[in-house]
């Protein structure tokens, strides 16, 4: 399956490693955009043109819970999922950023199955 994936991290390390956990599975023919902070994810985005978000929490310059907000406030025909991939794995950050429009959340450290798993959760 092919998807236009975002991926929203500031870990150059952290985005090969999401990279290849979507390239191993069904999405090995998805087209992968890649942002070092929630500004330049702000500057890649179009609505039109991806199927789904894969953001950070903790960034630089603009957070990931902000992109998300300011993702969500842009008007959209489609629905864009979002799922944050951090370390924030407490309850009361999860409820936060499901409040906040991110659609599923997957915690640091994960398994390429873990993440296709939640993508297929929208995409199958």
């Amino acid at each position: 399956m092919s998807l236009n994936i975002l991926v929203v991290d500031d870990s150059a390390v952290m985005r090969k490693i999401i990279i290849k956990a979507i390239t191993e599975g069904r999405f090995k023919d998805s087209n992968i955009f890649e942002a070092s902070d929630g500004l330049e994810g702000l500057k890649i985005f179009d609505p039109s043109k991806f199927d789904l978000i894969l953001a950070d929490w903790n960034m630089p310059n603009l957070n990931g819970l902000e992109f998300v907000k300011k993702v969500r406030e842009i008007k959209t025909n489609k629905k864009i999922i979002i799922i944050m991939i951090t370390t924030e794995g407490s309850a009361g950050k999860m409820e936060e950023a499901m409040n906040n429009g991110v659609d599923n959340y997957v915690t640091k450290p994960f398994t390429s199955v873990q993440l296709e798993q939640k993508i297929l959760k929208y995409f199958s």
